[in-house]
């Protein structure tokens, strides 16, 4: 799969030859993806998502693996608060308000393998998440001369690495011997839709053998005012009560009780 054009001068471009691979369906292989749907409620991240997204957080895009093998191209440098034509993105925009965080696209990257210094893969741009200016063409696309901007975390198997999607980020070319492989999810606030592998609603493959708190990760975005399930800190999911006068309105005016 072609994801960047070649060029010497390129850091995403690899050796010309190879494309990075890429892999849908981590949650719909039965057992075997018992590892995948953890991701969505694990006990050790939803105080990150919950920090950075708000009660009710929602898994938005379906997960994809990523492979590299050594020489293979990285990604393009794409998303950030202002797009290319200068606009402000408030579907990808971060901000910070009143001591809280706000994220409306969040990518999660779990990290299946090793990524030591100089190894390619992820990189960001330091800063971008706070611009005010769009990123120049010859930067998006990874010109040698602006290496020293971009930051490749160091990482170990296990790692699981967050980012806010109004961060500019892409892949590096990668040059270590082993392969490359991570697990890239993306969350968004209760109320937050990107993607639409909700709508109308998702497969069954994916749904069957989910827990009660996977569940309600998947649920289509709407208020936690309405009823809205929400996983807690201890994995247990917690509904913020609609009042019952007000379902009855929504009932008599709207024939349903939310509006």
């Amino acid at each position: 799969m072609r994801n960047t054009p070649t060029g010497t001068d390129i850091a995403m471009a690899g050796d010309g030859s190879l494309g990075r691979q890429d892999l849908g369906g981590c949650l719909e292989w039965g057992s075997q993806s018992a590892v995948f749907r953890s991701i969505l409620t694990h006990p050790q991240l939803v105080p990150y998502y919950e920090a950075l997204m708000g009660t009710g957080y929602r898994m938005d895009h379906l997960p994809l693996i990523i492979l590299q093998d050594k020489g293979s191209e990285g990604f393009a440098l794409h998303g950030g608060r202002i797009d290319h034509t200068g606009s402000y993105a408030p579907h990808l925009a971060y901000s910070f308000a009143h001591g809280v965080m706000h994220n409306p696209l969040l990518g999660v990257s779990v990290q299946l393998c090793d990524h030591g210094p100089g190894d390619g893969g992820f990189v960001v741009l330091k800063g971008s998440h706070k611009a005010n200016l769009p990123t120049p063409a010859r930067l998006m696309m990874g010109k040698a001369e602006f290496a020293e901007h971009l930051q490749q975390p160091v990482t170990k198997a296990g790692d699981v690495v967050f980012f806010s999607e109004g961060t500019v980020h892409g892949a590096m070319a990668w040059t270590a011997e082993h392969q490359r492989r991570v697990a890239l999810y993306r969350f968004a606030p209760s109320t937050c839709a990107y993607a639409r592998m909700y709508h109308p609603e998702w497969p069954s493959s994916i749904t069957e053998g989910l827990t009660e708190a996977q569940r309600a990760v998947l649920e289509p975005p709407y208020s936690v005012r309405l009823d809205r399930p929400a996983v807690q800190h201890d994995g247990s999911v917690k509904a913020l009560s609609r009042p019952a006068h007000k379902k009855a309105f929504d009932k008599a005016v709207f024939g349903h009780p939310y509006f």
